[in-house]
């Protein structure tokens, strides 16, 4: 027969303490003490240069992609017209011939807008990296006094500061630097592709020579101007920003 269970009785004097786990609150509060945030000017040093590199890495590959994204477009575009020259050797100048030049005019107008837009907006990021980069030298400057006049690029993440970095400090308007720019270049190849490719509908639906010469004209000139809109809005708010960054002084982001 098994003897019953004997109950255990406690040992004389108080209990010991039962140590619990420290509350997230004091862990938070301890994180956040001047001790756990300051850091050596070396370390600091580190940590802005790593995210320097970072900000370069990414503008590179931006700029990979984009140029991999025209590529293909002018050689969409020149395939475009080989196979033109091509039906018009085989079928002369008849009906397949006109509806194969719309065709591929729409083809490449489309290809070309959704490319151009693309380079619109990684132009506009473009500027936001060189925007990250000059507050970063900005920093640097904080760390070494005095370091700023070797600087070739700006230490301000304004638009002008931007802009100053974008030309290395030479003096350049605003305009050429625009007209000079991929973009505009785009823009310009997709506005001649979009009066040809309205003066084609045109030509084929029995319009006079006037008729086709206008309305080319101002397909041109919607699509140039409807793209400007575009490019105005995207780059209103970056432009009206003529803030300077100060000593380590934080660009407010509004919530």
């Amino acid at each position: 027969m098994s003897a019953e269970p004997r109950a255990v009785a406690p040992p004389p004097g108080p209990l010991p303490a039962v140590r619990s786990e420290q509350p997230a609150a004091h862990i938070a509060d301890a994180a956040q003490t001047p001790s756990a945030v300051q850091a050596p000017p070396a370390v600091v040093a580190q940590i802005l240069a790593t995210e320097h590199w970072s900000l370069l890495g990414t503008r590179s590959m931006l700029w990979s992609e984009l140029m991999s994204r025209i590529s293909i477009h002018l050689t969409v575009s020149s395939a475009a017209l080989v196979v033109l020259a091509l039906v018009a050797q085989g079928t002369g100048f008849g009906g397949g011939f006109w509806v194969m030049a719309i065709g591929l005019a729409s083809v490449i107008l489309v290809l070309g807008t959704l490319t151009l837009l693309r380079v619109t907006i990684g132009s506009q990021e473009d500027h936001l990296l060189i925007a990250g980069m000059n507050r970063l030298r900005a920093a640097y400057r904080d760390l070494a006094p005095g370091i700023e006049e070797a600087f070739v690029t700006s230490a301000s993440d304004d638009h002008q500061g931007v802009i100053a970095t974008y030309t290395l400090g030479a003096r350049r308007p605003v305009v050429l630097h625009a007209v000079s720019s991929t973009a505009f270049f785009l823009l310009c190849f997709n506005t001649m592709v979009t009066a040809v490719l309205a003066a084609l509908i045109t030509f084929v639906a029995g319009g006079a020579t006037l008729a086709v010469a206008l309305v080319g004209a101002a397909a041109a000139a919607v699509y140039l101007a409807a793209h400007t809109v575009i490019s105005m809005l995207l780059f209103r708010e970056l432009s009206a920003d003529h803030r300077d960054l100060g000593p380590m002084r934080r660009r407010h982001t509004p919530g």
